[in-house]
């Protein structure tokens, strides 16, 4: 057993989804929650016996995991002992202020302290802690238990020790941690959603495609690719001889012209109002299209997305 101990503060899809992660490879963990203990365990427990079906884990894991969680509705609670305490609670700044103050006053000293916000200034989050040394962004991704990456992001107080540990935390729970430097709205991953997001709206919007093709091209064409490398190391291969090194020359690119896919993308800052009621119809059309195998409404489809993850996971050695 480990002798690190995690304390989740807020239990919806992303603090029991992580608890999931810390029990599963043998860290002790507290979950709180204002009020729904029982959905809160039936949550994990849906999570433990999901990875005991697909042989993840063994059924000796399985009842280890069981005996290393607490569900509890106090936040003083679930912070004793903690080494490091995830706040999951709403993205509402002034509610985030107020949980972090009860998780200092409960805290060790020592302990580190995350947030999981996807749209918040990790700065401001903490602008108001009494230790801003030890806190900083821990942002994962849906499922929580299953995709691996989490972003962990430095406010302008945060020390590197502490990201280090926190780092060390996350590779332990079994995720892959990356570290932004500075902090930026969006961190990584969700800017790259952010841009292609544009994109596919703005394709839709001018009639350039179906909903349905635009997740088809992406989906079986460079998210592929995307699903084993980056694109750095994805142009790197696409160049061969010289590698990405050799781009431009190769590709007869001239940085002194635009780029012709580039000049015609969109660069809007706000999503045009009716962008939602014009993607609907489309995705209703989608789903309907799909195989029932794979799923023809949200519960079934999310279903089949985490089979599809946890092969995708075992390719890459994840689980």
């Amino acid at each position: 057993m480990s002798q690190n101990k995690i304390a989740f503060i807020g239990a919806g899809l992303i603090g029991s989804g992580l608890a999931i992660n810390a029990i599963t490879h043998g860290i002790p963990a507290a979950v709180q929650t204002r009020s729904q203990v029982e959905r809160t365990t039936n949550s994990i427990e849906n999570g433990i016996k999901f990875l005991l079906e697909k042989g993840v884990i063994d059924e000796a894991k399985a009842a280890e995991a069981r005996s290393l969680y607490t569900v509890t509705t106090s936040i003083e609670e679930a912070c004793k002992g903690a080494t490091m305490i995830q706040e999951s609670g709403p993205d509402k700044m002034e509610l985030k202020h107020s949980i972090i103050a009860q998780i200092e006053a409960a805290a060790d000293l020592a302990a580190i302290i995350c947030t999981s916000t996807s749209s918040k200034s990790i700065t401001e989050v903490f602008s108001e802690a009494q230790h801003p040394e030890r806190c900083m962004g821990g942002h994962p991704y849906n499922p929580a238990y299953l995709i691996p990456l989490i972003e962990i992001t430095k406010g302008e107080k945060t020390e590197d020790s502490y990201a280090q540990k926190a780092k060390e935390i996350y590779t332990e729970m079994g995720k892959v941690p990356v570290v932004l430097n500075k902090e930026v709205i969006g961190f990584i991953a969700n800017r790259y959603q952010s841009a292609i997001h544009r994109e596919c709206v703005d394709l839709v919007e001018n009639g350039v495609c179906s909903v349905e093709d635009a997740d088809k091209a992406l989906v079986y064409g460079v998210g592929i690719r995307w699903g084993i490398m980056g694109q750095f190391l994805t142009l790197d291969l696409g160049v061969g001889e010289g590698g990405i090194g050799a781009f431009n020359e190769k590709y007869g690119v001239d940085v002194t012209k635009p780029d012709g896919r580039l000049s015609n993308m969109p660069t809007w800052t706000t999503f045009p109002a009716d962008w939602c009621e014009v993607a609907a119809p489309g995705l209703a059309d989608e789903i309907a299209h799909r195989d029932p195998s794979t799923g023809n409404d949200q519960a079934s489809i999310a279903a089949w997305r985490d089979d599809m993850l946890v092969d995708i996971l075992r390719l890459h050695k994840l689980l």
